[in-house]
C-alpha cells in the first residue's frame, strides 16, 4: 500500500509542477509529458490504494492500477495533442461574413452574431442598427468588428 501512496504523491507533485511551470519534460515527440506522467502516476497510486484496501490480492492490484495509469497517460496525451492543434495562434479574417444584430449596434457599441460562429462579437457601426438587422462585417479590430446593414 505504501508504494501506491508514494507514487500517487509523486504523481500529484509532478502534475502540479507541470501545470504551474509548464511541462518539465517531453519524451518521444510528445508521447510522454510531465503532465500526462503526473496524472498517470496519481491515478496508478489512487487505484492501487483503493484496490488494495478492498481486499483483492496483490497479484490483481498491480495490473489493475497499471492499466488505469496507462489509460490515463494515453487519454491526457490525446487531450493535450488536441488542445495544441486547436491553438488560435493565427487569427483568421472574418471580413465579408454575415450575421445578425443581437443587441442594438451604434457607433460606440453593440453585439452581433455571425452565421458561422457560436459566440457573439462586440460590434460598432457608422449608423445605429436595431436588433435583428442582417449585417455584413466590413472591418475587423481584434475580436471587435465594424458592420453595415446587409439588407
Amino acid at each position: 500500500m505504501l508504494v501506491f501512496i508514494v507514487l500517487g504523491i509523486v504523481g500529484l507533485a509532478l502534475g502540479l509542477l507541470s501545470v504551474a511551470l509548464g511541462d518539465l519534460f517531453e519524451l518521444g515527440d510528445g508521447a510522454l509529458s510531465g503532465t500526462s506522467l503526473g496524472a498517470g502516476l496519481l491515478l496508478f497510486g489512487a487505484t492501487g490504494a483503493v484496490v488494495t484496501s478492498s481486499g483483492l490480492p496483490v497479484v490483481a492490484t498491480y495490473p489493475i492500477a497499471a492499466a488505469i495509469g496507462l489509460g490515463v497517460i494515453l487519454l491526457v496525451n490525446l487531450l493535450l495533442k488536441r488542445l495544441r492543434q486547436s491553438d488560435d495562434a493565427t487569427p483568421r479574417s472574418i471580413v465579408g461574413q454575415q450575421g445578425a444584430v443581437t443587441s442594438e449596434v451604434s457607433p460606440a457599441h453593440g453585439e452581433v452574431s455571425l452565421d458561422n460562429e457560436l459566440e457573439t462579437r462586440m460590434a460598432f457601426a457608422d449608423m445605429p442598427l436595431p436588433q435583428g438587422t442582417r449585417i455584413a462585417v466590413v472591418e475587423q479590430h481584434g475580436s471587435r468588428v465594424k458592420v453595415i446593414s446587409a439588407e
